[in-house]
């Protein structure tokens, strides 16, 4: 079809729709569309509104509107289908400024002006050009740069429940992430989806106050925003940060949160199709449709610049069974549990132990990354503060005084781990050093022919100094 045709083909606006269903508008008579299309609505006033089609058929389409549906009438609502998915203008000068969850400014600016727009949905990417994480980032969080590293490239999700400071640890995660040893363009592209205004500007403030905003890209999708712009949210993000890196050739953190309030939208909005659901009510491609946002991360063969996803997300009454964190967990390599019983123990942050674990992080440290000893330490912290669990367990039934004076060294050493390695103040910033010299700090607590995974040169180097 020649580009005029074409352009005449999809500027046809039709006048009527057939169903008005929540967020969603069923509209038939019309020509052959396709899924994921834009479209603009007008109401009987002449103001304007976007969506996107979620399911198409021969002459019919099913379409999900970002601003609701309120004051749409079904005979005077003109439709209009743009021939084109939802793109964003990207460019650098987007660093430092604040977006609604579709990429249009709401900090007061002007909207970018970008010589290149992106479909929000991405480009596949060849598995054959992926390159393999290796390159360690140094969040200056003691708990998760020693013993659950994150690596360039890697997706490490943050498990939480409703009332956990998973905000405050994201916030110092975004001021303090960078490259050690390198001197890199780093950047971090933060969404936030059904988020309230006071947390909001929470993240707002706490960026500007540490001058790291200037190297943020926000995209807020606030609580009273309609929850299908939250389906889109971590897309348009996601977009931004393929630019950057794969096109830019920056280094990339994303931060996503909450993802249980992106899969209660997509749970509405599969109620509302009148889909069959599965576990919990949410729909059967649930895993695919997190696989979509979260293999967007990685790095690609003849770009130097990379994606690093940090999911954060709410567990449901702290079942980490629930179907987000577990599908997540399959998807991801790896989690970050925070822990209510440490919580309230006042420790921050709260980060568990033993359920905790980064799968890429053997290969992001050591020789010429972290330290030397940094695995062999981190084991016997893990194996060590296990053996702690048990001992408070049995502590339990039998009582202390009943313990070994073995026993009570571990509960010592238990104490020490978590007041001391695990907390850290909100504004502290550890160097990996001075994480693994806390580490062998704490560890030297325990006799020597306990410590089975550290080797002798460590012990004489390291051991209680």
């Amino acid at each position: 079809m020649p580009d005029l045709d074409k352009q005449l083909y999809h500027a046809r606006e039709y006048q009527g729709i057939q169903q008005i269903i929540g967020p969603l508008v069923f509209i038939e008579g019309i020509h052959n569309v396709g899924y994921n299309e834009l479209v603009e609505l007008r109401d009987e006033n002449g103001h304007e509104r976007l969506g996107v089609i979620l399911e198409a058929s021969e002459g019919a389409a099913v379409v999900q509107v970002f601003e609701g549906t309120t004051g749409l009438s079904l005979n005077a609502t003109r439709v209009r289908f743009r021939g084109k998915a939802l793109q964003l203008p990207v460019d650098t000068e987007m660093l430092g400024r604040v977006f609604d969850g579709l990429g249009r400014p709401i900090d007061g600016g002007p909207g970018p002006v970008a010589e290149e727009r992106w479909d929000v949905n991405g480009s596949p990417i060849n598995p054959t050009s992926r390159t393999y994480p290796t390159k360690f980032i140094q969040t200056g969080i003691s708990a998760i740069d020693g013993m659950n590293t994150l690596v360039r490239g890697q997706k490490l999700p943050v498990f939480s429940g409703a009332g956990l400071p998973h905000n405050q640890v994201t916030a110092q995660i975004v001021r303090q992430a960078r490259i050690v040893g390198e001197d890199v363009n780093f950047a971090v592209v933060f969404a936030a989806m059904g988020v309230k205004h006071d947390v909001a500007r929470y993240f707002i403030d706490s960026f500007e106050e540490t001058g790291v905003l200037e190297n943020v890209v926000m995209f807020l999708s606030l609580a009273d925003a309609p929850s299908v712009e939250r389906l889109m949210t971590p897309r348009t993000a996601l977009t931004m940060a393929e630019y950057l890196a794969f096109r830019e050739n920056m280094h990339v953190l994303v931060i996503l949160t909450d993802m249980t309030n992106y899969c209660e939208a997509l749970r509405e909005i599969s109620t509302l199709r009148g889909e069959i659901p599965s576990r919990k009510s949410y729909p059967g491609y649930l895993y695919s449709d997190l696989a979509s946002l979260y293999e967007r991360a990685g790095m690609i063969e003849n770009s130097t610049g990379s994606i690093t996803q940090v999911p954060i997300l709410t567990m449901p009454n702290d079942d980490i069974s629930h179907p987000i964190p577990d599908l997540t967990g399959y998807i991801t390599e790896g989690q970050i549990v925070l822990e209510r019983e440490l919580s309230q123990k006042g420790i921050y942050p709260p980060i568990a132990g033993l359920p905790s674990l980064s799968r890429l992080m053997k290969d992001g440290i050591g020789p010429g990354m972290t330290r030397d000893d940094h695995a062999h330490i981190a084991s016997q912290l893990f194996a060590a503060y296990a053996k702690v669990k048990d001992v408070r367990a049995l502590a339990s039934v039998i009582g202390e005084e009943e313990l070994t004076p073995l026993d009570n060294t571990y509960l010592k050493f238990g104490e020490a781990f978590e007041s001391e390695f695990l907390s850290q103040r909100e504004d502290e910033n550890r160097s990996i050093a001075d994480t693994l010299d806390i580490g062998w700090k704490v560890i030297s607590l325990l006799p020597k022919d306990e410590l089975h995974r550290i080797s002798e040169e460590e012990l004489v180097k390291y051991y209680g100094k």
